[in-house]
């Protein structure tokens, strides 16, 4: 269970300034771009994972077109769960630094 904790609880115990507000904010926005990432690469799986079931010649690529889309699934469960537990990391800590103002 520790692999799926998100850093350190932050409790902010001094006035939050500008600087706070847009480290947050930059977060948040590396934050949709990785699950944008993972969503890319789930999709490139999908489509190799087409592309192996195709080719009709080679009996062989089922197995790896099989394990292209297992991985692709995985790809998109895993970026999403990671997108949403650090979405709702960072709304606590908003809420926490709108508390202490």
């Amino acid at each position: 269970m520790k692999l799926l904790k998100f850093g350190r609880d932050f409790k902010p115990d001094e006035k939050v300034i500008l600087r706070d507000y847009l480290a947050i904010e930059r977060t948040r926005l590396a934050n949709e771009r990785t699950l944008l990432s993972y969503i890319r690469s789930s999709l490139y799986l999908l489509l190799g994972s087409i592309g192996f079931f195709q080719l009709k010649d080679f009996p062989n690529f089922k197995y790896l077109a099989l394990a292209s889309l297992v991985f692709c699934i995985i790809f998109f469960v895993i970026g999403i769960f990671r997108f949403r537990l650090l979405k709702k990391s960072l709304k606590k800590l908003y809420y926490m630094t709108e508390e202490s103002k």
